[in-house]
């Protein structure tokens, strides 16, 4: 199996340096792969893959670390990766299976998954922040890779979108817990609906803060109806 020769990641040399080292030592097409809700407590876990091209197709403008971006300039850039990609890839991981199989097991194997769903496959792999095991292709992990890879960062942008989209469409069936605003992080206002109210069908209740208030019960979007209903 072809390795790349020993280099040492420069963080102040761009989002590109690290493919192109990568591309000088035989490896022409990179993937990279990243997460978005890891640290919420309600909502899916969500996972990229994305193979961005040489040269200046591959060049996405204003492409960077998602959490360095508004929400404006996200569905921007999220809409230039998936013009420019050569290959990308979405996995969502449902709470329920995040409660079954645990967080970091569901991460690693949805970063497995999204890079086998990219066609044509990959020659490398680089991963965020840890290795993930049973790739077809060799790989690296990454510290901070959003912020040192190209395609690591195309990966998160994917990822962060696809996952508030679906989190502004749960407000619409939870608006309860205003999902839309908090997209399922931990904040005093999503504490406060959650000591209120309970947790819904959409919450991780392997979670500390959300099952010390099961004793409500679980919502779910026919509850909300009924409340609505009589309200």
């Amino acid at each position: 199996m072809l390795r790349p020769q020993r280099a040492t990641v420069r963080r102040d040399a761009g989002l590109r340096w690290l493919e192109g080292t990568l591309r000088r030592r035989g490896f022409t097409d990179i993937a990279g792969t990243d997460e978005a809700g890891r640290g919420a407590c309600a909502g899916p876990l969500v996972v990229a893959a994305c193979v961005l091209p040489d040269g200046k197709r591959g060049q996405v403008p204003g492409l960077a670390d998602s959490k360095l971006l508004s929400p404006m300039v996200r569905e921007q850039v999220y809409d230039e990766v998936v013009a420019r990609a050569q290959a990308w890839a979405v996995v969502v991981i449902p709470p329920a299976e995040v409660d079954r199989r645990g967080l970091h097991r569901c991460n690693v194997e949805g970063m497995r998954r999204a890079v086998l769903l990219l066609d044509p496959r990959p020659a490398y792999v680089l991963t965020d922040g840890f290795p993930v095991a049973g790739l077809p292709v060799p790989g690296l992990a990454v510290w901070k890779g959003d912020r040192v890879a190209a395609c690591v960062a195309a990966a998160s942008v994917l990822a962060k979108v696809t996952r508030d989209r679906i989190m502004v469409d749960l407000h619409e069936r939870f608006p309860t817990y205003d999902f839309a605003q908090h997209k399922g992080y931990v904040t005093p206002e999503h504490a406060a609906a959650l000591d209120t109210h309970g947790p819904c069908s959409e919450h991780r209740h392997s979670y500390v803060n959300v099952a010390r208030v099961r004793h409500h019960g679980v919502m779910t979007a026919a509850t909300v109806l009924d409340v609505s209903e009589t309200a």
